[in-house]
């Protein structure tokens, strides 16, 4: 082990050290601005990145169950903290939190049902997609309900556009950890 540490390459050091302390700051430079754009990215990317890739990913690389569990968790924390959010600028909640709450379940499922640890691109995108459209209808079919958003063309657009986005770029993602080292057992499908 230890005549592995001495064999590392700069790369290395940037990809391990530089890279993630760089994303790390950029989280605290993004949180602690108050620009209206700058607010709105946020949950932009809290929301791409927390509801919808997190589960997404855990989906294709595990199974459909643990996509499931992990989207419900992170959805659930997800509308804790929006909820949160909302009652202190608004002083009431939204139903439509509801709504994320269910997309992310649904996301991580079906990613993992349609996935099923396939090595073969072209199944994890159109499971990814899938999974990302089918999220984005249980967003918008929940904001019907809901007295603050409603539903209106941009809404739409808000929903569909980060799951889509999602489903076609978490799959890259998954087939690289499928690819180097998180398949236990190769079988014929995995491989075609």
């Amino acid at each position: 082990m230890p005549h592995r540490l001495r064999e590392g390459k700069a790369v290395d050091i940037i990809f391990g050290v530089a890279v993630p302390t760089f994303v790390a700051l950029l989280i605290i430079f993004v949180s602690t601005q108050t620009s209206v754009a700058i607010i709105g990215l946020k949950y932009a990317l809290l929301e791409a990145i927390v509801i919808v890739s997190v589960p997404m990913l855990i989906g294709l690389i595990w199974n459909q169950w643990a996509g499931g569990a992990s989207g419900f968790l992170l959805g659930s924390i997800y509308a804790l903290y929006f909820s949160d959010q909302l009652y202190a600028s608004q002083g009431s909640a939204d139903i439509s939190l509801v709504g994320n709450l269910v997309s992310a379940m649904l996301i991580g499922y079906i990613a993992g049902a349609l996935g099923k640890r396939s090595l073969n691109l072209r199944r994890l995108i159109i499971a990814g997609v899938t999974a990302g459209t089918m999220g984005a209808l249980m967003v918008i079919f929940a904001s019907q309900y809901s007295p603050i958003l409603g539903v209106t063309i941009s809404g739409i657009a808000l929903a569909f556009l980060p799951r889509i986005l999602a489903g076609i770029i978490v799959p890259f993602i998954a087939r690289v950890f499928l690819r180097h080292g998180t398949i236990t057992k190769k079988t014929p499908e995995n491989l075609a």
